[in-house]
């Protein structure tokens, strides 16, 4: 799950993904953080002196009415179904039912051989989850069906659905069509001939998580939208590529940057790769465009990498549920995303089957 930009001192609040991937890390409220200006349709971040370097990986103006030329139907949101239940013998991350803020934890996750195993076992099964839900594309299915056999599949393998109740987020997995960039909630639309969804799965199983997402095709979708796709999986895979350690960060940022820039596609920059493992979200903010980020991987040391590309802005504007993220001006969006670990030779997928 994508994770929301910026890492700074614990006592975060996580203003999107997951992550999602989604992250900013503030004590004030989110209701504080954002303000509506009425007259002129804009949502704008307000942000202390301490935060004013971070205005460049936040999206400051939200525009409520742009409205362009396009092919595809514009997304709207559906009926939402009531979150499903977990047996209570499977455990719980700690954030499930908590009362406190989520942010990013401090610090990278780094692993003894225990741990590193216990990744691998739960990147499989998030990598298993995906490739079955991928199996269930199809015109006339609804994203919330989705959801649900996602949902079964992972706790009849007793684990539990990392999204559902992180920060209030109310499925167990995210669905991401067309332009929507991240954090899709599922709900009552069905998909269409010719979309594109990302499904987003994390599971939490024997305490570590495991995250993975790829997009999918609906039915007979056009070359514009496969060309895109196959792009934003190229730049995954390149930036694995380069990942090493003592590598700095910034490289993956680099090759993203480079290979989008090729074909002319945006990377969306609000919404970074991140530490995982004992935790969600952790150390490093991953960057996926060009950045002077220069924080190094370490050995054992788990992240994922989740690029996101549009073939028109880059935009992000948020919908009145807190979490759907489209682009601006509708343009199609893709995104794939690993869990890696960093081994002396290089790096280790952990999210394949």
């Amino acid at each position: 799950m994508v994770g929301g930009a910026c890492s700074l001192q614990l006592q975060p609040r996580l203003l999107s993904s997951f992550v999602g991937n989604r992250f900013i890390h503030s004590t004030q409220p989110l209701n504080q953080l954002f303000g509506y200006n009425s007259g002129k349709n804009q949502v704008s971040m307000q942000l202390s002196r301490t935060f004013s370097g971070l205005a460049d990986l936040l999206f400051n103006r939200r525009n409520l009415d742009a409205e362009p030329n396009r092919r595809r139907k514009r997304l709207r949101p559906g009926k939402v179904s009531p979150h499903r239940p977990v047996p209570d013998h499977i455990p719980r991350p700690p954030y499930v039912n908590s009362q406190k803020p989520i942010g990013i934890v401090s610090g990278p996750e780094v692993h003894d051989e225990k741990g590193i195993e216990c990744m691998r076992v739960s990147g499989r099964l998030a990598a298993q989850v995906l490739e079955y839900a991928g199996t269930l594309v199809k015109p006339g299915i609804t994203t919330d069906e989705i959801d649900k056999a996602v949902h079964q599949m992972i706790i009849d393998n007793g684990a539990y659905p990392s999204p559902l109740g992180y920060g209030g987020f109310p499925k167990s997995v995210c669905t991401s069509v067309n332009e929507c960039i991240c954090h899709g909630i599922p709900d009552s639309r069905a998909l269409e001939d010719g979309d594109t969804i990302n499904i987003d799965v994390t599971v939490y199983l024997n305490g570590y998580h495991g995250d993975t997402s790829a997009t999918f095709f609906c039915g007979d979708v056009d070359d514009e939208a496969r060309n895109l796709v196959k792009v934003t999986k190229d730049c995954l895979h390149k930036a694995i590529s380069v990942c090493a350690p003592g590598m700095e960060y910034k490289k993956i940022g680099k090759t993203i940057q480079d290979h989008a820039d090729r074909y002319n596609y945006g990377v969306v920059r609000q919404f970074v790769g991140h530490g995982i493992g004992r935790v969600f979200h952790a150390d490093p903010v991953v960057l996926h465009y060009r950045n002077n980020d220069h924080g190094r991987m370490v050995l054992n040391q788990t992240f994922t990498i989740e690029p996101m590309l549009t073939i028109g802005s880059i935009n992000p504007v948020m919908w009145d549920d807190n979490w759907t993220i489209v682009t601006e001006d509708g343009s199609l969006s893709a995104q794939f995303e690993h869990t890696i670990l960093i081994t002396r030779d290089g790096a280790e997928i952990l999210t394949q089957c």
